[in-house]
């Protein structure tokens, strides 16, 4: 019997945030230290999980099954392919990341580690879920505590707007994924909800054309697909700092590894028929987000903006259905979930010592916070797609793959990484460069827990972008499947 590496992975943070409510509200000291190291724990077997992977082998591995409800065809469920690998590692990086820029929140200590340590675990369960039941059992596990952490420690001005807007869109969201869901079970004739299964269903043309738009744009809501994507930025200004890298960095993956993994997967006919329009939206979310984020004068708003742009180009990477695209859009997933948890990373450091997002007051920050100017400036590189970095390795598959199928939202989409150099150069000028204010002549530089999540999170990111076969390799037999499935 081989070890449940997968189910100790998804339900060790579980396990740490339980643990963490029943730990003493003044031993600070513990709580922090049982987040650390259940952070690290997940981070260890992500990286253990990823190197472990056969890719000669490739398929679905580390695959367990139980018993769960057997009279509904409901089973407990998990294994990793080469799609939803490469997110497992990125889950793993975000939470421990997260636990060191979070290292001083001081209201509430317990209950924000114990919610944190809740969202690790429901999207590490999404990423390895391979029964359709248990899939959206942990989607829907995650929106309390997002809800709780944004209303109880998010921005005062707008944590009750941003958390109240991200879960009614959320619901809206769930609520058309579970009638396509339902479709499905009824539909296929199997009474199951192993995805497995589903895949060889052979549903009929035209039940795929009428459910597909249910899955993909429920699902979709969370990745930030146009015309839903307003929850995103809201949401993400009024988090604290280690939710804004979860929602940003991991979930708004979610939404699009589920969207990938129930609505192409299982109904390729009703994605191919679906496509043109997905692009259309796609494309929307590309040129949109980028010019939004161009003109927005909060720091926050900026990064929340530029993630519905970048969310935009792994749609696009959907909607295209060939290798390149799809390839692209795997290592898009990956790069963006890192650059964005750098980002709002460097945000929350640089709103934690001066107080203030807007850029008009602020400048000349590189004096006093010289690596997160730094980090700030590789994840705007990353999200420039300059050579070098993982942004370019990810987007140019994209851009290759867009063109083979409609070559004028390659070239929209491209135009749309000018627009990105320009907020992002604009911003770095802004707030690192020219003269320093006079009261952040005394602002303290940034601690060394910051600076280890900074130095990681870059590390992974050139990483990538020097040696980008170390994920293309474990990408390719997932994508492959994708278009077996397609039927190419």
């Amino acid at each position: 019997m081989q070890f449940p590496i997968l189910s100790v992975l998804i339900f060790l943070p579980l396990l740490a945030g339980i643990v963490l409510l029943m730990v003493p509200a003044q031993r600070k000291d513990w709580i922090r230290g049982i987040a650390l190291g259940s952070a690290a724990a997940v981070l260890v077997l992500s990286v253990a999980v990823y190197a472990l992977y056969d890719v000669a082998q490739a398929g679905y591995q580390f695959v367990e099954t139980a018993p769960w409800v057997p009279a509904l065809g409901i089973q407990y469920h998990v294994g990793v392919d080469g799609l939803s690998l490469p997110l497992m590692l990125l889950s793993g990086l975000v939470v421990f990341t997260g636990v060191l820029v979070s290292w001083h929140v001081d209201e509430r200590p317990r209950e924000f580690f114990s919610y944190l340590m809740f969202l690790g675990s429901s999207v590490l369960g999404v990423f390895a879920s391979l029964d359709l039941f248990q899939l959206f059992f942990f989607f829907e596990l995650a929106v309390f505590p997002k809800y709780l952490m944004i209303i109880l420690w998010g921005s005062p001005k707008t944590r009750e707007y941003g958390g109240m807007k991200l879960t009614l869109f959320l619901f809206a969201g769930s609520v058309l994924a579970l009638v396509g869901a339902l479709a499905i079970y009824f539909g296929s004739g199997l009474r199951t909800f192993d995805m497995l299964a589903l895949e060889n269903a052979g549903f009929p043309i035209a039940f795929q054309q009428l459910w597909f738009p249910f899955l993909f744009l429920g699902f979709g809501v969370l990745s930030g697909i146009f015309p839903f994507h307003s929850w995103a930025p809201d949401g993400h200004v009024a988090a604290p700092t280690a939710v804004s890298m979860l929602l940003a960095g991991v979930e708004m993956k979610v939404g699009a590894f589920a969207a990938l993994r129930v609505a192409i997967m299982l109904l390729p006919d009703g994605a191919r028929f679906w496509a043109p329009a997905v692009l259309v939206l796609a494309t929307i979310n590309v040129v949109y987000g980028a010019l939004i984020a161009l003109i927005q004068s909060d720091f926050k708003y900026v990064i929340g903006f530029s993630s519905v742009s970048h969310m935009g180009l792994v749609l696009i990477g959907f909607a295209c259905l060939n290798h390149d695209s799809l390839l692209g859009a795997g290592m898009q997933m990956f790069s963006h979930g890192i650059m964005t948890a750098l980002f709002f990373s460097v945000v929350g450091m640089v709103y934690d010592r001066t107080h203030t997002r807007e850029l008009s007051q602020l400048g000349g920050l590189v004096q006093k916070m010289p690596w997160a100017a730094v980090g700030f400036i590789i994840a705007g590189l990353v999200s420039m797609g300059m050579p070098g970095f993982s942004g370019f390795v990810a987007e140019f598959p994209i851009f290759m793959g867009a063109w083979r199928t409609a070559p004028l939202v390659a070239i929209i989409a491209i135009l749309g990484v000018l627009v990105t150099a320009g907020y992002i150069l604009l911003v770095v000028r802004r707030v690192f460069f020219g003269e320093l204010p006079k009261q952040f002549q005394n602002i303290p530089d940034i601690t060394w827990m910051d600076k280890l999540a900074i130095g990681l999170l870059a590390a992974f990111m050139i990483g990538l972008g020097w040696f980008p076969s170390l994920m293309t390799s474990v990408l390719q037999p997932g994508v492959q499947n994708i278009l077996g499935l397609l039927g190419g």
